[in-house]
């Protein structure tokens, strides 16, 4: 008989001997005497007996239990004065504070919120039974995650007006760790193959950071559904896993896990049908089915084909079509007859699209972004693209689309989109740091979203030992309705070359330009701009001859008009720390006939980014470029190409490969030839995985110049190598290397250790 039950009875019994020895008597009145918190009204509520009813002796136990039921009271008595019916009670004590003390892996507002649910929480009646349930669940919590030598204590300090403060201390100790995963009945797989799938296990030697063998009861459970998945993606249909055991050291720091399967046979597909109301052609949904008559059984690509086949369905209107994938499993000849059962459902189109959360943009800078109109048939791609592309202006923080069916229609849906507007404008002051330049003081004024119109204007300054530069923009992103671009830009910037370790001058440069730009595809632009730049040089204190000699044939003054066509292709996952896709920037900048310096610059970049696995990345870079003079001219030698540093080949400074001048600095070339791979990897902090990505790198790559019958020198190409790091701090944008040229030469000015930081990298 538990405690609880025998309270309640020793209640009862004291209470009917109360008034066992009464008479049934008419309640003429109810006195509740003891209460301190509670009022009266409430225990009258409760109360199965009312004034004017006559009350048994046989009454007291349902009177009495009826009260204990409320769980307000830890003692109850009733007495008999006169025809007055006297309830006499104890209250439990009123929860004033619940404290923690060392919790740290469990926040104290989600163990507030747990508590509360369970009945445990400030102002509620306390009760000594929940405490011992939060002791027993927080036990339970903190060994599903690792950490079998808690050490929970609970404290209950009596207030004054009957209350009670609860102080719950935790020592949390340390996690026990994963020493070894034994995977037992693979004959297929190897153990590494299969615990390459695992986010639990033992790290690597580099992993030296790396949390993955500290073991949660959560994460073992996701593990062993990743290992079931690796298996019925490879075929094997049968497959279970028949036991989990997770051994621990007496100690418990250490722990060892076991799991036990049976692989079962490898099963083919025999045959694929298509089955219910197709709506569409037979022949729109085969080539959406990646799988094939003979193939090995994979339920990854079983199920992508059923939601290819739902998207398409989608995408013509069927906005709530359901697919289903049946497979017919012969064991005995062990292949599987897989049937697409289609479920297309109503056509549906779109009534209205409704955007609210916008208080400042105004609706026509959403709505220009959507590809799915009103009135028109639902596509769910499109509705998908509108999304992206809302989200994509970078005014909002958030942007959730919904797509409720109209009241009382079911081929209509309206469209939901709700935004969470982000400040558009910035005012920003910064420093930053960089070994050519040294110390960099920036700052700038923008506004993205000009009064709510999607237009930006910006103005900025950069100020540093070898560049000063002040710059104003203004750009209508839609010039015109279908999405042309046009933008107005001053720059006024003087620059000391000498400090960037290139020959000994100065620039000043003047510039006011328009610019276009026209969407060619969903992931491809086009841009064209006009400007007129006026340009000054100076010769610094010890001018090469090179430098002389060009001063001598041209003059120091140049006024030009610049044109400049550029096509861009964008088809990252992510502008930040991209996974897959591309960039591939193609651009020609020419000086137009008439200009003092009448030559041109060809520049070609492209990166492809390949997932490796779902922690490596291949980065791959590329990088030509070209310059030459036309009808007469030359190229300016303050328009070469310059090589060398982070962002070209690093272990070499900044600028400094290729062609010397007469002082043995670098004067770069009209050509550039870069090339750079990069395997790249989250750090093993995993508070740092969304702002910051390492790896090793290697770089090669030099300036050539081909002008009067040169060449590029395939043995002048430098290679480096090394290891490389890349984080979003919160003063900025930080690369960090660590290179190794490869094959150096006398002259060549070596850097090991090259690094900037601020928002001007």
């Amino acid at each position: 008989m538990g405690a609880l039950t025998r309270s309640l009875v020793g209640f009862l019994l004291f209470s009917m001997a109360a008034v066992a020895g009464a008479d049934a008597f008419v309640v003429r009145d109810i006195r509740v005497e003891g209460l301190q918190r509670i009022a009266a009204g409430t225990v009258f509520n409760y109360l199965p007996v009312k004034v004017g009813e006559r009350l048994e002796p046989g009454d007291t136990a349902e009177v009495i239990r009826a009260l204990f039921k409320t769980g307000f009271f830890k003692d109850i008595r009733l007495e008999q004065d006169g025809d007055v019916l006297v309830v006499v009670v104890q209250e439990r004590p009123a929860i004033a504070e619940i404290s923690f003390e060392g919790n740290k892996d469990l926040e104290t507002d989600k163990l507030k919120a747990g508590l509360k649910e369970i009945g445990l929480a400030e102002g509620r009646v306390f009760k000594r039974a929940l405490l011992e349930r939060v002791e027993q669940e927080l036990n339970r919590q903190y060994f599903s995650r690792g950490k079998y030598g808690v050490k929970i204590d609970s404290t209950v300090t009596p207030l004054e007006r009957n209350r009670v403060a609860v102080a719950i201390t935790i020592s949390e100790g340390v996690s026990a760790r994963i020493k070894k995963i034994n995977i037992i009945g693979n004959d297929s797989f190897d153990d590494d193959d299969l615990l390459d799938e695992f986010q639990l296990g033992v790290p690597a030697w580099y992993e030296f950071f790396s949390d993955k063998d500290k073991y949660s009861k959560q994460a073992l459970a996701g593990d062993l559904e990743k290992l079931r998945s690796y298996y019925l993606d490879r075929g094997y249909i049968d497959f279970k896993i028949d036991s989990t055991q997770v051994s621990i050291t007496p100690d418990k720091r250490d722990i060892y896990v076991t799991v036990v399967l049976t692989e079962g046979d490898v099963f083919t597909i025999s045959e694929i049908k298509l089955a219910g109301d197709l709506e569409l052609p037979t022949e729109t949904f085969f080539p959406l089915i990646h799988l094939k008559r003979g193939e090995v059984f994979s339920r990854k690509q079983t199920t992508a084909s059923a939601e290819r086949i739902s998207s398409k369905l989608a995408d013509a209107g069927y906005a709530f079509a359901n697919v289903n994938s049946i497979p017919d499993i012969d064991r005995e000849k062990r292949e599987v007859a897989i049937t697409y059962f289609v479920d297309p459902g109503s056509r549906v189109y779109v009534r209205n699209i409704n955007i609210s959360g916008n208080t400042n943009t105004r609706d026509e800078v959403v709505r220009r972004e959507l590809r799915q109109m009103e009135s028109a048939w639902f596509s769910g791609g499109k509705i998908k693209l509108s999304r992206e592309r809302v989200q994509r202006l970078g005014y909002f923080d958030e942007v959730t689309l919904e797509t409720p069916a109209v009241p009382g229609r079911n081929d209509q849906v309206d469209i939901e989109i709700k935004v969470n507007e982000k400040p558009s404008g910035n005012l920003a002051a910064g420093v930053g740091y960089s070994q050519s330049q040294g110390i960099i003081f920036n700052g700038s004024i923008s506004q993205d979203n000009f009064l709510g119109t999607g237009k930006h204007v910006s103005a900025g300054f950069d100020t540093s030992k070898a560049n000063r530069r002040v710059n104003l923009s203004y750009t209508n992103p839609y010039y015109t309705i279908d999405g042309i671009s046009r933008g107005f830009e001053a720059i006024f910037q003087e620059t000391d070359f000498s400090e960037l370790n290139i020959s000994s001058y100065s620039t000043d440069v003047s510039r006011l330009g328009v610019n276009f730009g026209l969407p060619l595809t969903e992931h491809d632009r086009f841009r064209l701009s006009l400007a007129y730049e006026h340009t000054r040089f100076v010769l610094g204190d010890s001018p090469s001859d090179e430098v002389i000699d060009f001063k001598d044939r041209n003059g120091d003054e140049f006024d030009d008009v610049e044109l400049m066509a550029s096509w861009n292709r964008d088809s990252r996952d992510s502008a930040i720390f991209p996974s897959r896709g591309g960039h591939q920037r193609l651009s020609l900048e020419m000086n137009v006939p008439g200009s003092d310096l009448q030559y041109y610059r060809i520049n070609y970049r492209h990166t492809h980014y390949l997932p490796l696995s779902r922690s490596l990345t291949l980065r791959l870079n590329g990088e030509l470029g070209y310059g030459e003079g036309y009808s007469g001219g030359e190229l300016p030698f303050f328009r070469n190409f310059f090589a060398g540093g982070i962002g070209s080949v690093r272990g070499f400074e900044d600028n400094t490969l290729g062609p010397k001048d007469s002082t043995d600095r670098a004067l770069g070339a009209n050509s550039k030839l870069i090339g750079q791979v990069e395997l790249l990897m989250p750090p093993p902090m995993d508070s740092f995985r969304k702002t910051m990505r390492w790896g090793v790198f290697f770089d090669a790559g030099n300036v050539f110049d081909l002008r009067d019958g040169g060449s590029i020198d395939w043995d002048e190409i430098r290679m480096s190598t090394g290891v490389m790091v890349s984080w979003l701090s919160p003063v900025g944008a930080l690369a960090f290397s660590l290179g190794h040229p490869l094959n150096d030469k006398s002259g060549d000015s070596v850097e090991t250790l090259q690094f900037s930081f601020g928002t001007t990298y």
